[in-house]
């Protein structure tokens, strides 16, 4: 008779030199809070390379709609630079169709906010709302950054300049180390694969990637932040297998009902593990309203 006992637990979540930065918590730390200034301009000035990208200061996360009764939002990381222009970024780690919807959703708040009330004065400062996709919208594509602005259909005459929403699917950044590979790719790549990397690439060279790798080195970690990053590991690991679970059972059904069903049941466990109703939304691709309603 086997000894093993029934409850064994699974071994603790394997990690390597450098943290999964797409994390909410780790990509927070990476990148949005005031030690990390320097190192979000430089991610910013990549996927802007159009407009100088001064001295960044951080805003709040929460905002509050001014509609009663309606959903606040609550931002991974909302910007400014010197020149009064706005920065949204957000991390999308699972496919969710209405991202778009969402991005477009969460940038009025800060339009809104710029624009005191009763003002008849329309003039806010440019807005950028930057989502990184951990899942491609454009699947097949070897395009890595997209960026959307209001124009006219027909001539293409844009309508204003102060919007504008830029998105970065990473699965299409593949072949980094290819000759024709542009910067973007590499940096797409790293972002979704540094956590596997055991040496950093050859390619991966100048200060943004100094200051990206020596943040994400896991023996740089605090004590403290070892323990949470491994509570963390944890938990997206049970996520993962939860989802996988939910995922497989929908296929058995033959019917995407099914799938939905136990989604949604995936997500009452998350919920009762504790887990932000933001969090279960950008694992589980389910609106945070479906979440909030469960």
């Amino acid at each position: 008779m086997s000894t093993k006992s029934k409850n064994t637990k699974e071994p603790p979540q394997k990690i390597g030199r450098y943290a999964n930065i797409l994390m909410d918590r780790w990509f927070k730390r990476t990148f949005g809070w005031a030690p990390a200034k320097r190192l979000m301009q430089l991610l910013l000035q990549q996927l802007i390379p159009d407009r100088t990208i001064t001295e960044l200061s951080f805003g709040p996360q929460e905002h509050i709609n001014p509609i009663n009764r309606s959903k606040d939002i609550r931002l991974d990381v909302h910007c400014t630079d010197t020149d009064g222009n706005h920065f949204i970024v957000e991390v999308q780690l699972s496919e969710q169709s209405t991202f778009y919807e969402r991005a477009v959703f969460n940038s009025t708040f800060v339009i809104q906010e710029q624009l005191p009330r009763g003002s008849t004065d329309w003039g806010f400062s440019p807005l950028y709302f930057i989502g990184i996709l951990n899942f491609s919208i454009h699947k097949g594509s070897d395009q890595v950054l997209y960026r959307y602005r209001l124009k006219e259909v027909e001539s293409g005459e844009e309508m204003t300049n102060r919007v504008e929403y830029i998105f970065l699917e990473l699965p299409n950044a593949i072949n980094p180390d290819n000759d024709n590979s542009n910067a973007l790719v590499q940096l797409g790549f790293t972002l979704k694969h540094i956590s596997e990397m055991t040496e950093r690439p050859e390619w991966a060279k100048g200060e943004f990637y100094d200051l990206l790798f020596k943040s994400a080195e896991i023996s740089n970690f605090a004590p403290r932040e070892l323990k949470e990053y491994r509570k963390d590991m944890t938990t997206d690991r049970d996520i993962k297998n939860q989802i996988a679970f939910a995922e497989q059972k929908g296929e058995r059904r033959g019917e995407q009902k099914g799938r939905e069903e136990a989604l949604h049941q995936t997500a009452r466990n998350l919920l009762k593990m504790g887990i932000s109703p933001d969090d279960v939304s950008n694992a589980t691709g389910l609106s945070v309203e479906k979440v909030n309603a469960l």
